[in-house]
């Protein structure tokens, strides 16, 4: 369901949100990449889990995210109904230097990732 009449009360919370670096940063992470684990949100943006939680929460409580709990770790996602809002309020920083860095560095992590998975479905020589 996407947001058909923004009123003001939304608009302070959303705009409160995004008057944080830090949460400027955690929201582009998953606005570009789609749901992210909290895990990974602290070693790419290189944060205590302390600091990202309490973040996630503020931005959890304002309206702007949802989370899902599997197995030990939470994810977190933009609401669908503040999707289009917070994805035009970071359009215009896209080209920042500094998100550009977190962007990087998740694609790196991705990509590390990918290898070990492959490297997990491969057998060893000796095996076959």
């Amino acid at each position: 369901m996407r947001l058909k009449h923004f009123n003001l009360d939304l608009g302070a919370q959303i705009f409160l949100a995004c008057s944080d670096t830090s949460r400027l940063r955690i929201l582009h992470l998953i606005m570009t990449n789609g749901e992210m684990c909290i895990t990974d949100l602290e070693n790419i943006l290189e944060f205590t889990q302390t600091k990202t939680s309490r973040h996630l929460i503020y931005l959890k409580n304002s309206g702007i995210l949802t989370s899902r709990k599997f197995n030990q770790w939470m994810f977190y996602q933009i609401k669908d109904e503040v999707f289009d809002i917070t994805q035009q309020i970071l359009q215009f920083l896209r080209r920042d230097p500094v998100l550009q860095k977190d962007q990087s560095i998740f694609q790196t992590m991705y990509t590390n990732r990918e290898l070990t998975l492959n490297k997990l479905k491969m057998k060893p020589l000796s095996q076959v």
